[in-house]
């Protein structure tokens, strides 16, 4: 499954909402909010959503002797 069933509301990535500036978020619904604030009249927009940046493996405690057969 590409996507979760129960997204946290959030306005940053709701349809509803379109950003302003960098830390607020002009709502149809409640006017001028918070990246984080959200609302019951919440509609999901996967486009707006950023995905966290995956976690870069750390390849400094391997040796030479982990890559031979």
């Amino acid at each position: 499954m590409l996507f979760s069933k129960t997204i946290e509301p959030r306005c940053a990535y709701c349809k509803r909402g379109k950003p302003m500036e960098q830390d607020t978020i002009l709502c149809k619904k409640k006017g001028i909010t918070q990246p984080d604030g959200a609302c019951p009249a919440f509609r999901y927009d996967p486009l707006k959503r950023v995905p966290p940046r995956p976690i870069t493996p750390d390849f400094s405690r391997l040796k030479d002797e982990d890559f031979t057969l």
